[in-house]
């Protein structure tokens, strides 16, 4: 049986799922928000410590295969992991953050996110 993913005009495989995880600031991101559950981009290049152009491209091919859903607030825009992925998906994404939980890579990413003065809120960034 072919498990298959509608998105916008395409239909996206389990393979391409793996693919956009295969990345390893996409996979840092993606366990970030679930972990956090909506992060702005100024967070998530505190959090990683690379540059927004970086952080807004892998951020724009999760969006791109509807891995994530993001929301336009004032001049902010927030991400958050798409609720209406299959059951199977956040399974894996949620089990993903399980394993990374104890790595050194995540437990960094963690501590500057919170370490991060003047936190945005919904309505204000960075």
């Amino acid at each position: 049986m072919l498990i298959r993913i509608l998105i916008t005009n395409e239909i996206m495989l389990p393979s391409q799922f793996f693919k956009c995880l295969s990345d390893e600031t996409r996979l840092r991101c993606i366990t970030l928000l679930q972990k956090e559950g909506k992060l702005c981009v100024c967070e998530l290049t505190t959090a990683l410590a690379l540059s927004q152009p970086k952080i807004s491209r892998h951020l724009a091919s999760l969006r791109q295969y509807n891995l994530l859903q993001d929301s336009r607030e004032g001049q902010w825009v927030f991400y958050q992991i798409n609720p209406s992925l299959p059951n199977w998906a956040h399974s894996i994404i949620k089990n993903t953050l399980s394993a990374v939980e104890l790595d050194s890579l995540f437990k960094n990413d963690l501590k500057r996110l919170q370490k991060m003065k003047n936190r945005p809120t919904s309505t204000i960034c960075c």
